[in-house]
């Protein structure tokens, strides 16, 4: 009798471990970012991370990160449908050397739908390109600036994306558009760049290209 109240409790202690095991690994659909954050965080509103690469990684397909206060949050690799938003502070990226952030799915099956909001995307004069799109199915960039890079500023090699409402400047060649891609941009600025365009299929409406 004693050996089976033993295995009993056994049983229920390993059970109640791996049951809170799968909930301290649980990804939320919203996560935060700021400036005075840490990436060893769960990135909830009240314990934020300080990168979007360390909230991406929290952060369930779908679901949304936003920045609490003002910052610089480095460069990220997106993978899975998701939502960055620096709306309403200033949400900074600083890419020497590198891309600003690199949107690739991992499957040709299961292409993602990603949409980046009020962000400040810069090369100090050495990043590559400032939004490299690889493999995506839809992606959505709004109120963003994209600054300096050496490639493109936005290159898109796959996919259908829609720009609206940003600064592309300072950049090799401002757009460039794979045959295989659709791109739309409107309300848009592209200026001070080596070239404004590249590439087609392409729409416009209200491009200011200077």
């Amino acid at each position: 009798m004693n050996e089976l109240r033993l295995a009993f409790r056994a049983v229920l202690f390993v059970s109640i471990t791996l049951t809170l095991a799968s909930l301290g690994h649980a990804q939320a659909t919203r996560t935060w970012v700021s400036g005075v954050g840490d990436d060893v965080n769960p990135c909830s509103r009240t314990a934020p991370c300080k990168t979007f690469a360390g909230a991406i990684s929290k952060t369930a397909s779908g679901g949304e990160i936003d920045a609490l206060d003002p910052g610089g949050f480095g460069t990220v690799i997106i993978s899975k449908s998701i939502t960055i938003d620096g709306t309403g502070v200033l949400a900074g990226i600083l890419a020497a050397g590198t891309n600003g952030i690199t949107i690739n799915a991992k499957e040709a099956t299961n292409l993602i739908s990603v949409r980046l909001r009020g962000l400040s995307i810069n090369a100090i004069g050495s990043g590559l390109n400032g939004i490299n799109i690889i493999a995506a199915d839809k992606v959505v960039i709004e109120d963003c600036i994209i600054d300096g890079f050496t490639v493109n500023g936005l290159n898109v090699a796959a996919g259908k994306v829609f720009v609206k409402n940003t600064t592309i400047r300072n950049n090799k060649v401002g757009v460039y558009a794979a045959a295989s891609s659709s791109v739309a941009i409107t309300d848009v600025a592209v200026v001070f760049n080596g070239t404004a365009l590249v590439g087609s299929p392409t729409k416009f409406n209200n491009v200011v290209v200077f």
